[in-house]
């Protein structure tokens, strides 16, 4: 589903990653782990478009992306829930829904607003409310539900429940279990070890802008010194 291969990028003459390499299998939940500042937002960021990278190479199911605008990354099938949710505040729930739905990959049985209500029944009840209206748990669903919208082959989610209350976090755990059950491949940026490995299937660590260790949930489990060390568990 995803292949990337000694990626590079530089905010100006600051390079911040250093030939990352990761892959995910199609159906595949894959965690990038690493304490703040280490790169796993500049490697979203590069991968859906938003930076150019320096070198290297992305594909996405076959399809070389890492020198394509932002847009043509989506109609190709990958799903961002950014860091710090960027929902639009000046419209409604279902504004925010609405203006995401797209179908670029002629999926059988598309995500509608309907199918993202009954995912997250909490938006359901909050249709006609702003963005800014919302708690930020129910940001983050919508986040999520904007994402799916798409009708992504791949989610990426950028700290999937970074300040939530324990309640919702969760629930979004539940959801993405989910979505894994559904046979969506996602990539999964978070600090609650514990959750993630009940349901990722491997994870890669990421200090300095370089990846320096990847293995399963048995490795990540068993190794506290990356747990101690780059996460600080």
């Amino acid at each position: 589903m995803l292949d990337i291969r000694n990626l590079s990028a530089a905010y100006g003459q600051s390079q911040v990653l250093f030939g990352v390499s990761l892959s995910i299998a199609r159906g595949q939940v894959v965690t990038l782990l690493g304490r703040n500042g280490m790169g796993k937002t500049t490697t979203v960021r590069t991968l859906s478009g938003l930076l150019p990278a320096t070198g290297g190479t992305i594909t996405l199911a076959g399809e070389p992306i890492n020198r394509l605008p932002p847009h043509r990354i989506v109609r190709l099938g990958l799903g961002l829930v950014p860091e710090g949710r960027h929902i639009f505040a000046n419209l409604t729930v279902r504004e925010n829904l609405l203006m995401a739905q797209a179908n670029p990959l002629a999926a059988a049985d598309p995500w509608t607003m309907d199918k993202v209500i009954e995912f997250f029944p909490r938006l359901g009840a909050r249709l006609s409310n702003g963005g800014a209206q919302l708690s930020g748990g129910e940001q983050q669903m919508l986040a999520i539900g904007r994402a799916l919208m798409t009708n992504p082959s791949l989610l990426v989610l950028d700290e999937a429940t970074e300040g939530l209350a324990p309640v919702i976090r969760e629930e979004i755990w539940a959801r993405l279990k989910v979505l894994k059950a559904q046979g969506l491949s996602m990539m999964v940026i978070d600090k609650e070890v514990d959750a993630l490995t009940e349901f990722a299937d491997h994870h890669y660590a990421i200090e300095k802008g370089e990846v320096i260790w990847s293995g399963d949930n048995a490795a990540l489990l068993a190794d506290e010194t990356i747990r101690h060390k780059f996460l600080g568990i």
